[in-house]
């Protein structure tokens, strides 16, 4: 890889992490008061935007987290009543996620105050600038998922 290239890639990577505490700081602001964290809202959505109840080990692999992570998250979720788990016809020990009503509610909700936050952060960007970092941020995740750390 040429040098300028290497230099633009680790500006963008280091750009990533400032964004990411930025995010992470904007979305507890956001959702506090649901009584929801960046990572319960994201785990939330995780299991809120699958197509089926998944397992714990799923969720994290779909979100890229550790699954010990992601339980730990689930854990308080379901002792404050936002999520339950089912038994997994498929897995005695792996039980499966659900969003309780009470979870469902405050997902809704977290969601409804993002997207005019969406719409602000859009802004001023076209459609095809967004897809184009889209496109580019999910080329090096999974350059990363790849590599053997």
């Amino acid at each position: 890889m040429p040098q300028r290239t290497a230099d633009a890639t680790t500006e963008l990577v280091l750009e990533i992490f400032r964004l990411n505490g930025e995010l992470i700081a904007m979305g507890d602001a956001l959702v506090g008061d649901l009584g929801l964290t960046s990572a319960r809202w994201q785990v939330m959505g995780a299991i809120a935007l699958a197509n089926t109840a998944l397992p714990i080990a799923q969720i994290a692999r779909n979100m890229g987290l550790t699954r010990q992570a992601v339980q730990r998250v689930a854990n308080e979720l379901e002792s404050e009543g936002f999520l339950r788990f089912a038994p997994n016809p498929n897995h005695q020990r792996a039980r499966l996620v659900l969003l309780t009503r009470k979870g469902e509610t405050a997902y809704a909700a977290a969601m409804g105050r993002w997207e005019p936050k969406a719409q602000a952060l859009g802004a001023g960007s076209s459609l095809k600038d967004i897809e184009t970092a889209l496109a580019t941020l999910r080329r090096v995740r999974q350059r990363l998922s790849k590599d053997d750390r």
